[in-house]
């Protein structure tokens, strides 16, 4: 094909990645929601991989290579701490927070948003 020609069916990288950090896997927030809500203080970072990890490994499901990076940018696009433009989703769609009583990264759920699942409305 001549350079200066496109190729309609070749996906756009750009694209692709842009799509990539827009969803939102409704499992990850799921398990989130599942140590967090367990631990209404909050937990650290570090202590909620170890548990969604240990937890996979328990049930035999995948643990991907950028498995934290889902995790972290799952967390951040529901936390009520973290810019809306970092954020991507309304107000009322935030689930956790930064408790700024506590030293270190914490994390925790906001608690009136403890018995909220991953609703099939929230933007993935």
């Amino acid at each position: 094909m001549p350079p200066d020609r496109v190729d309609l069916l070749e996906p756009e990288l750009g694209n692709e990645l842009a799509a990539r950090k827009l969803r939102t896997d409704p499992v990850i927030l799921d398990e989130l929601l599942a140590v967090l809500a367990a631990h209404p203080p909050g937990l650290r970072r570090w202590s909620v991989m170890r548990a969604i990890r240990k937890d996979r490994e328990r049930t035999g499901r995948d643990i991907p290579q950028n498995f934290e990076a889902e995790v972290e940018r799952t967390f951040r696009r529901f936390c009520a701490d973290v810019n809306t433009k970092h954020r991507g989703g309304a107000a009322e769609d935030t689930r956790f927070f930064r408790p700024s009583e506590k030293a270190g990264e914490v994390w925790a759920i906001l608690p009136n948003r403890a018995s909220c699942g991953a609703m099939t409305s929230l933007p993935r």
